[in-house]
């Protein structure tokens, strides 16, 4: 009797705990970090966000985008010869010497691993001449990332009052790099070591920072695939990761944390997006969505492209869709143009636009003939009657001889 009443009183308090256990779950988790974003990489949807758009001083997660503006411009086994200024950059270096030679992808490695600002000063005067210079095409490329609250005037993160952005345009810039695989393998090595050179006659090892791509780190998380931390005095501590799974890819970026739990908050917020979203392909590059159907006109229309759709787990709602309202029958095209738009819906709410294209041609001689057999006939036909009468009596009273 002991024991059965033993087990009703656990039965019952387990059953008293599980729904709130199961609420828990569904709700985002609690970061230290003044801003902070989880973003969805492949279709740049936020699935969640605190301040996402509030400007800090990101510190070195800067380097995020020095190293993307280094991939997209130069060869990694180009030789940069060091200049005078490198070596006396502040802050966490791996030791440059004024007129050392050494290869982009191993200062790549001192950015990524070690966050070395003497590579990071290293790399904007080869790639643009200067460190002002350099600051430019990182504020362009930002621009065209789609970055709004963002302002760098170093390539280093060195505390700057006018050296800011947002933990969402953080997170803009690790979606373009994290399509890069030369990043998301030297991101992801733990250890490199830096080869002699014609000024340093020993090796430079390298440990990486990012513990959530440590396996021996009590922070390991599989499927991580690329992160940068950052820290000023100013700045307090910023952290930007990436991870997969299942084909999934996620981003996460925490701005301004005052006590250093940017590794398990990361972990956090990527285990409740993994946990809380599903994501759908609602339409594959070359499906067909609809049929255009007007006025005699019949025009498949594919999707140009993969269309995602991200919910929480809950929601069980179906996307629509609406053509844009275009008269395609006097349009000339060829199969895989793209023709129109399809704007796609949630319960009213836009969640997305896909461009389609032409699954067939569409020549001059089919939008001639449908113009001139559809309801707009009268309204051309007649006009250009008129017109062509008005014509032929003007010439014929010109060429009508004088009478006298």
């Amino acid at each position: 009797m002991k024991k059965f009443l033993t087990f009703l009183t656990c039965f019952f308090i387990v059953l008293t705990l599980f729904p709130l256990t199961v609420q828990a779950s569904n709700d985002p988790p609690s970061v230290s970090a003044d801003s902070c974003v989880v973003m969805d990489a492949t279709t740049g949807t936020l699935l969640y966000g605190k301040n996402e758009n509030a400007a800090y001083p990101p510190a070195s997660t800067t380097k995020l985008m020095t190293a993307l503006l280094t991939l997209e411009s130069c060869n990694l086994d180009d030789i940069v010869t060091i200049g005078k200024n490198p070596p006396n950059a502040d802050g966490s270096k791996i030791y440059l010497y004024e007129g050392e030679e050494i290869k982009v992808r191993d200062l790549l490695y001192g950015l990524i691993l070690v966050s070395g600002n003497d590579c990071a000063q290293a790399l904007a005067e080869y790639i643009s001449g200067s460190c002002n210079k350099f600051a430019q095409a990182m504020n362009k490329r930002a621009l065209e990332l789609g970055c709004k609250n963002t302002n760098f005037v170093n390539p280093s993160g060195l505390y700057n009052i006018n050296h800011k952005t947002s933990a969402k345009d953080l997170s803009l810039i690790m979606r373009a790099l994290s399509k890069n695989p030369e990043y998301i393998k030297i991101a992801t090595t733990s250890f490199y070591s830096i080869p002699s050179t014609n000024k340093s006659t020993h090796a430079r090892p390298l440990w990486n920072e990012n513990k959530l791509i440590q396996k021996s780190s009590s922070f390991y998380y599989p499927g991580c695939i690329g992160g940068k931390t950052g820290y000023t005095i100013q700045s307090f501590h910023s952290y930007v990761a990436c991870a997969t799974q299942n084909g999934r890819t996620l981003i996460v970026a925490l701005l301004h944390d005052k006590k250093k739990t940017f590794f398990p908050d990361s972990i956090a917020l990527f285990n409740y997006a993994f946990n809380n979203f599903d994501w759908t392909k609602i339409y594959s590059k070359g499906d067909l969505v609809t049929t255009y159907n007007k006025n005699g006109l019949k025009i498949p229309l594919l999707a140009s492209s993969d269309f995602y759709y991200i919910r929480p787990k809950t929601d069980i709602r179906k996307p629509t869709f609406r053509l844009e309202n275009k008269n395609l029958n006097l349009k000339l095209f060829k199969k895989g143009d793209t023709i129109a738009t399809a704007d796609i819906f949630v319960n009213n709410k836009m969640i997305g636009k896909l461009e389609l294209k032409s699954g067939t041609d569409h020549k001059f001689e089919q939008a001639f003939k449908l113009t001139f057999n559809s309801r707009l006939t009268p309204y051309i036909i007649f006009p250009a009657v008129l017109v062509i009468l008005g014509s032929s009596i003007f010439i014929f009273k010109k060429l009508k001889p004088a009478q006298k």
